[in-house]
């Protein structure tokens, strides 16, 4: 997992001159800047801890010849200087040079910490000579050992039937899966299951995903777009396709047939389909038609799955 090898840099104290993390969405990389700056003791932050954003320096006038400087400026107390440049897809070429003129001949008592949203351009890439490049996301198959290792830095230890049904119930959205992980830690147990978490999770919901799932294997249109209609109410389309997606993946596995393969394909192709159709129109996906084609689909395995 890429994002264990972020954490074994941060336990290490980020022993390198220069780091490079990157990611496609902006929770890990928010979370990174968080953990960079609990390196730094509270009394120091104000001396040894900046952070720049290339989209803000562009309005407010700040030359990256003085994010250079800070760099180089021997850091107060005896510790080292973190130095965070947030939004560096943003780069243009005349600061990337100076950069590249930096990392010639690196501070050593500073450590410079590039945050990269989305896929690293080579041409930015080939610049950065020396700088530690570590991806930060997390594959959804990946996302349970994630959890676990989340609880026990908070104390907690966490079932394997309570991170299902997280997963099941939220999909595989890592904000919102810590958003809920941090509520734990009011239970007052050291080990969270299932039962101890519905309650906290679920809150008043009638319905929650697992139904929704349940309605389309069952071929129930009524019962499907009645469940619908109340989930919709609290979740946005992309975050409950998450959840689609999660339950069907995790119903797929061990049902290695050809009649279970065949009806999982035809299952994540529409699913695909409708994520797809959200990341290049940036538009919501009608769900009601893709819950029509995820029964069609249903309804034409006759249950042979």
């Amino acid at each position: 997992m890429s994002y264990r090898k972020f954490s074994e840099e941060i336990k290490k104290g980020l022993p390198s001159s220069s780091y490079m993390f990157v990611s496609s969405g902006s929770f890990l990389l928010k979370e990174a800047v968080s953990l960079v700056k609990g390196l730094v003791p509270l009394e120091e932050r104000d001396f040894n801890f900046h952070i720049f954003d290339l989209l803000a320096t562009g309005n407010d006038g700040t030359p990256f010849e003085y994010i250079i400087d800070v760099l180089n400026t021997v850091p107060f107390f005896s510790g080292r200087k973190y130095v965070i440049i947030d939004n560096f897809q943003k780069i243009t070429q005349k600061p990337l040079k100076k950069l590249e003129q930096y990392l010639a001949d690196p501070a050593e008592s500073s450590v410079m910490i590039l945050l990269y949203g989305g896929s690293v351009k080579k041409t930015v890439a080939d610049k950065l000579k020396g700088v530690k490049q570590i991806p930060l996301d997390i594959r959804e198959k990946e996302i349970p050992s994630w959890l676990k290792e989340r609880a026990a830095s908070k104390g907690l230890e966490i079932s394997d039937g309570a991170i299902d049904y997280l997963l099941g119930t939220i999909g595989p959205e890592l904000g919102m899966l810590v958003s809920e992980l941090d509520k734990f830690t009011s239970i007052g147990k050291a080990k969270i299951e299932k039962k101890d978490i519905v309650g906290i999770t679920g809150g008043n919901r009638t319905y929650s995903p697992f139904d929704l799932v349940n309605a389309i294997r069952a071929k129930d249109t009524e019962k499907v777009f009645k469940i619908y209609r109340i989930l919709s109410s609290t979740e946005e389309p992309y975050s409950l396709l998450g959840v689609l997606n999660w339950q069907f993946m995790q119903s797929a596995t061990g049902k290695d047939t050809a009649e279970g393969r065949a009806y999982a394909c035809r299952v994540f192709n529409a699913l695909n389909e409708a994520d797809l159709h959200i990341k290049s129109s940036g538009s919501p996906y009608p769900m009601e038609l893709l819950l029509v084609k995820l029964l069609r689909i249903a309804q034409s395995a006759n249950g042979k799955r």
